[in-house]
């Protein structure tokens, strides 16, 4: 089921004046999934935006375009605690492409765009 039908399904539930107790209680269950799903996201968000000045910092230090694998190794022991090779390169490529220059060849490198 998508989130924005579960979201719908909820708002109506809650707009009833009376419900039988198994439909309120599904309704308290799709409330609980969503709100965990959005305690993820939002977690997700903070560790993403934590290691966002440890990235940009070993972009600054390169002083060149590297790869992902370098800039990896680089700033490997400055990431937070499970922060993977694999979410740097989601970070660049995705969450900050609109910061970042992309060149690309057999192996794309990256760089902080001028300020």
């Amino acid at each position: 089921m998508k989130k924005s039908t579960m979201q719908t399904l909820v708002a109506f539930l809650a707009a009833q004046h009376s419900l039988p107790s198994d439909v309120a209680d599904a309704a308290d269950e799709i409330k609980a999934e969503l709100n965990r799903n959005a305690e993820k996201a939002a977690a997700n968000r903070e560790l993403y935006e934590s290691a966002k000045s440890v990235i940009f910092e070993g972009f600054r230090i390169a002083g060149t375009p590297v790869t992902i694998a370098e800039l990896y190794e680089e700033i490997k022991g400055e990431l937070p605690q499970g922060f993977s090779k694999s979410k740097v390169q989601y970070a660049v490529t995705r969450l900050w492409s609109d910061e970042i220059v992309k060149t690309e060849g057999k192996t794309n490198t990256y760089t902080v765009k001028a300020e």
